[in-house]
């Protein structure tokens, strides 16, 4: 990308970048590279919306953390396993009690909690405190919509939009039961439209891999389901309103709960880094 191209992004008078960071567990890790990428460019979106991880990852990004710092703290955290079972001890939800339950064979954990106990410091407490205009989406269970957040308590959304069925319990808001935002709306690039002049979208969902040959593992099979449903939800998007940029990194090997393999699905979905920069010089150049 050309030095002009960089600036006139990150001036008022250049064209305007929102992204949209797509839900799908530990393979959101890839959401980093274009975190540190627009950080490289000095391009600082006007708005973020998310899912999920990306809910997380763009809370991040909005609370004033760099690319380089969530990938610090990302690695730092996989690669200690001594410190997340720490962590996880010292939360709410880090006992024998939360295991198992009368009422199911596994009681799921509680997202809140454990959004707190593993989050960096550095996320803000309401969406008003954020630096970027930030909308998180969840999936309200009884009702079949989504549930948009774009202020008051941060974590309530985050863990709201994280709570992955059978993992987490859902979280209760206003007397409404709500689950993972990717469910109902896996990149939500359509809550950017008219806030910008590039639209990003990143999907980090995957699809099932394995060997064609073997009978995928009941877990396996429930978490490829899931990968299936929401790729299809995102083709009708995609078909019907694409956003200006939209990017796969090369994530599907990877399990939603992979989380210590940070480094290499960081490894694995660098490519991602050049096709963003490509993206960007045409979409500047279009918007030109």
């Amino acid at each position: 990308m050309s030095e002009t191209a960089v600036l006139d992004l990150g001036s008022q008078s250049g064209p305007t970048v929102a992204i949209a960071f797509g839900g799908g567990g530990a393979r959101g890790y890839a959401h980093i590279h274009v975190i540190e990428v627009l950080d490289e460019l000095g391009i600082r979106p006007v708005a973020i919306s998310g899912a999920s991880i990306g809910g997380i990852m763009g809370a991040a990004m909005a609370s004033g953390m760099s690319g380089q710092e969530i990938r610090q703290y990302a690695l730092d955290l996989a690669g200690n396993r001594t410190e997340v079972l720490r962590r996880f001890l010292r939360s709410k939800s880090g006992s024998l009690r939360t295991l198992f339950s009368k009422e199911d064979s596994f009681a799921q954990l509680d997202a809140q909690d454990v959004l707190k106990a593993f989050l960096p410091e550095q996320i803000k407490e309401t969406f008003e405190d954020l630096l970027i205009p930030t909308s998180i989406s969840a999936t309200d269970y009884y009702s079949y919509k989504e549930c948009v957040f774009e202020s008051g308590d941060l974590f309530t959304a985050l863990a709201a939009s994280a709570s992955i069925p059978f993992v987490f319990q859902p979280v209760k808001h206003r007397e409404r039961f709500l689950v993972d935002g990717g469910i109902f709306n896996p990149v939500p690039y359509d809550h950017l439209h008219d806030k910008a002049d590039i639209i990003i979208g990143i999907d980090i969902i995957g699809t099932p891999s394995g060997d064609p040959t073997k009978r995928p593992r009941a877990i396996d099979s429930a978490y490829g389901a899931s990968q299936l449903m929401m790729q299809s939800i995102l083709s009708h998007k995609l078909a019907l309103s694409p956003p200006d940029i939209f990017l796969r990194p090369n994530v599907s090997k990877y399990r939603v709960q992979d989380f210590f393999k940070a480094q290499q699905i960081l490894a694995d979905s660098e490519g991602v880094r050049d096709e963003l920069r490509r993206a960007l010089d045409q979409a500047i150049e279009k918007a030109s």
